[in-house]
């Protein structure tokens, strides 16, 4: 998931500082320009924030206030490289609130979110900025302006019409009030889902009921138990990695059932945390906004600005996808109960039993069971596999930077180079959780990559996971779907490592929801192919390759399950739709319309949806407002570039991947990202390659 910085939506705070004293008034001492972690404090955002807010409106006040008639360099490119302060402090924070939070940054981010908010609206709602604005873009013909520039007046102007310029005063002020109350909402849904997931252990205190549990997962739950002082006992979480495992090995039903209702209700227990109630603000809000707009609803409002355009286009596409997802999932959940038919229990499948059968299965169908697998994708491995891969691809260089200051002593740092020795960017990598980090995976920029006055300002790039943790005596391995997300990560992290372009706005992933997910999927389809896992998957201890005989199974089994994981993934992107489809929010029932919704697509009950609406921060807190659909949307963009490679019979075709560099990787959003899709591969996505390489056709 490319995780959008909260930016000029999302806030901060803190008491006095001299500037002297206050990193993020100086200039970066070492040669990246990367922040001095180890110097910087809770107590230095507020100042710097405020600072930077300051001058920031001094800029845009000096653009809006020009005698001078505007010009592309005088207004859109000044208001896009203004605001350097902020900028700097914003990326610092907000990436840290994500990955390394406590509460006295909740409390920042709850202080300043209004005063961002605040800000933003004093920005696009100037009604002088904006006539500068339109000034340029109803001659845009006339200016001779590139490409590039064109995409980026375009967006200027689109940003300040969605952002209520052509509203009237009172319209305006009710927007500014809606934005305000909206940004705190947002923040506070995904409080409250990090303090329920921090909140709840399950602590196990008899050995008998972590019957089937592989030794491994008995290992890390009883290293939670000893940091947690409960020596002698087992300890298992809402995290991932400490629950799944138990869902797919555990014979304790009664075990895999707590933990699952545990994780799956998540911020809806009628307490402090409850995020129901958030959910009815944070739609009422948005629902409102959008009408305010001109929009019948959310939806609406949010796919103008995206490549399929109308919630119409989203419904057509997922449903296409969906119906024959669904009926895979039900041939599944019927093998399934043929399996626990068997045992001769008389128990009827479940949620919490399909991940244990399923696993059982596999194990029957193809002699091949995820624990046996694990030994072989050491993290460290399967990063440096990556690493080889962009190396083969794209000619980039790799080498760890040992003395940069980092936030956590989990983070390392790697500068990246071209095959000439020339800067690419730097990478941080931040992959195991910690009370102070959200949950799943993203990809931030530090600082985005830009061209000014000739210098080539090369990003910094953030990848987080929160993968299985190294215990005593064993190093971190990682399931088959930690390794995909590392891939998956990664493709974000070159999206925004290659990027060629001169404005801030229109560089790396600063691309459409539904766009920006192709070169981070793109990758997870090198991650299984038997000539790329000869370079990662080795075993732990012997650093022998997997067995051509292990591969040739993965292989086999690459469809597997395939209705049960895109029928969880749709049913989240169609609840998502269905959200922001709402036009009036009065008596809204979260409970009631989650129901009705996965009713409505016939949803079956042996299948929990992906994220439910008390946690599904994605679409309450994380950017991806109607926007969910994108994974599958650019599953089918991804599938189809990937062919470009499999069409060559050469996966590391030089050719194709200059191209894909080339056209899409370095362009950014400074053209239409169909366009670049097309430049790439000579005609529009073929839809037929994503049901294909997923077993649905």
């Amino acid at each position: 998931m490319k995780k959008i910085l909260l930016t000029l939506t999302m806030g901060i705070l803190l008491m006095g500082c001299a500037k002297n004293d206050n990193p993020f008034f100086e200039t970066y001492k070492n040669k990246y320009g990367a922040p001095p972690f180890d110097k910087i404090k809770n107590e230095h955002y507020m100042p710097a924030f405020k600072e930077g807010i300051k001058k920031h409106q001094a800029e845009i006040d000096s653009i809006a206030e020009s005698k001078d008639a505007p010009t592309f360099d005088n207004t859109i490119a000044a208001m896009d490289f203004s605001g350097e302060l902020l900028k700097k402090v914003s990326s610092v924070f907000f990436n840290l609130y994500s990955s390394n939070t406590n509460k006295e940054m909740d409390k920042i981010a709850n202080e300043i979110s209004p005063i961002l908010s605040e800000h933003n609206d004093n920005i696009y709602l100037n009604e002088k900025l904006f006539a500068r604005v339109k000034t340029l873009y109803d001659n845009r013909s006339k200016l001779g302006l590139t490409a590039e520039q064109n995409r980026l007046l375009e967006k200027y102007h689109r940003n300040f019409i969605r952002s209520g310029a052509a509203l009237n005063p009172d319209q305006k002020a009710k927007l500014r009030e809606i934005n305000k109350e909206l940004g705190l909402a947002e923040i506070a849904f995904g409080q409250n889902v990090l303090e329920e997931t921090n909140s709840y252990q399950k602590v196990v205190d008899n050995e008998d009921d972590l019957a089937g549990l592989p030794e491994s997962v008995r290992q890390a739950a009883a290293e939670a138990a000893k940091e947690a002082k409960k020596e002698g006992k087992w300890i298992f979480t809402t995290q991932k990695a400490s629950f799944i495992p138990v869902l797919q090995y555990s014979e304790n039903r009664e075990l895999r059932k707590e933990l699952l209702m545990a994780y799956s209700t998540r911020a809806n227990h009628n307490n402090a945390k409850d995020n129901k109630a958030v959910i009815n603000k944070i739609m009422k809000l948005r629902t409102q906004k959008a009408q305010l707009l001109g929009f019948a609803n959310s939806a609406e409002f949010i796919l103008d600005d995206t490549m399929a355009k109308t919630p119409k286009t989203v419904y057509d596409f997922l449903a296409t996808v969906w119906t024959p997802a669904l009926a895979k999932a039900k041939e599944e959940a019927a093998e399934l109960q043929k399996l626990m038919d068997a045992e001769g229990k008389g128990e009827k499948l479940e949620a919490w039993d399909w991940w244990y059968y399923s696993e059982k299965l596999r194990k029957a169908k193809y002699n091949l069971d995820e624990e046996s697998l694990k030994p072989y994708f050491k993290l460290e491995n399967v990063r440096q596999g990556v690493f080889d891969l962009a190396s083969k691809l794209y000619g980039l260089k790799f080498k760890k930077l040992k003395n940069m200051p980092v936030y956590h002593p989990d983070v390392e740092v790697f500068e990246v180079d071209n095959a000439d020795g020339s800067l690419v960017g730097i990478l941080y990598t931040d992959y195991f959780p910690r009370a102070g980090k959200r949950a799943g995976a993203w990809m931030n920029n530090i600082t985005e990559q830009y061209v000014k006055d000739g210098v080539d300002h090369r990003p910094i790039i953030c990848n987080i996971g929160n993968f299985t943790k190294p215990t005593a005596d064993k190093p971190s391995l990682l399931n088959m779907d930690e390794v995909e997300t590392l891939f998956h990560e990664f493709g974000h992290a070159l999206h925004g490592l290659l990027t060629k372009c001169t404005y801030p706005s229109m560089s790396g992933t600063n691309v459409s929801r539904d766009f920006v997910e192709l070169p981070s999927q793109v990758m997870e389809n090198w991650c299984w192919e038997p000539e790329v896992m000869k370079t990662y998957a080795r075993h732990y201890k012997t650093n022998e390759i997997m067995p051509k005989a292990l591969m040739d199974k993965i292989q086999k089994a690459g469809t597997f399950n395939q209705g049960f994981v895109n029928t969880e993934l749709l049913a989240a992107s169609l609840l998502d739709m269905d959200y922001h489809m709402i036009k009036d929010t009065t008596n809204f029932d979260v409970d009631a319309f989650e129901k009705a919704s996965l009713a409505r697509m016939g949803m079956i009950p042996e299948i929990i949806v992906r994220y439910r609406s008390s946690y599904f921060n994605h679409i309450f807190g994380g950017g991806y407002s109607a926007g969910y659909y994108s994974y599958t949307w650019a599953a089918v963009l991804d599938a189809d570039a990937f062919q470009a490679f499999k069409e060559t019979g050469d996966i590391y075709n030089p050719k194709v991947a200059t191209a894909f560099r080339k056209k899409l990787l370095e362009k950014g959003d400074s053209e239409d990202p169909m366009k670049l899709y097309r430049d790439f591969r000579g005609a529009n996505p073929n839809p037929d390659a994503l049901l294909k390489k997923r077993g649905l056709k």
